[in-house]
């Protein structure tokens, strides 16, 4: 049985909005495609577009590219 969506799943754009050389977003690891329609495709599809996002994230890191971060983030200052 699948569960009920009530809310429409929230887009993983952080605002970079830069494409790498295969095409992905550096902020948020979305193709072209993926980011484009958006709007227009099923939560279910969404989630696993959100899962495969985490999994090319994780890639990256591993091949020591740079991640980029939400511009919005504050950087945690010294506590002492």
């Amino acid at each position: 049985m699948d569960q009920l969506e009530f809310f429409d799943l929230p887009s993983p754009c952080i605002g970079v909005c830069q494409a790498d050389d295969k095409g992905f977003c550096k902020g948020c690891y979305r193709s072209r495609e993926e980011r484009l329609y958006w709007h227009k495709i099923d939560n279910d599809t969404k989630r696993k577009i959100v899962i495969a996002c985490g999994r090319r994230k994780k890639r990256a890191l591993r091949a020591n590219v740079p991640v980029l971060e939400s511009p919005d983030t504050p950087e945690q200052g010294s506590l002492f």
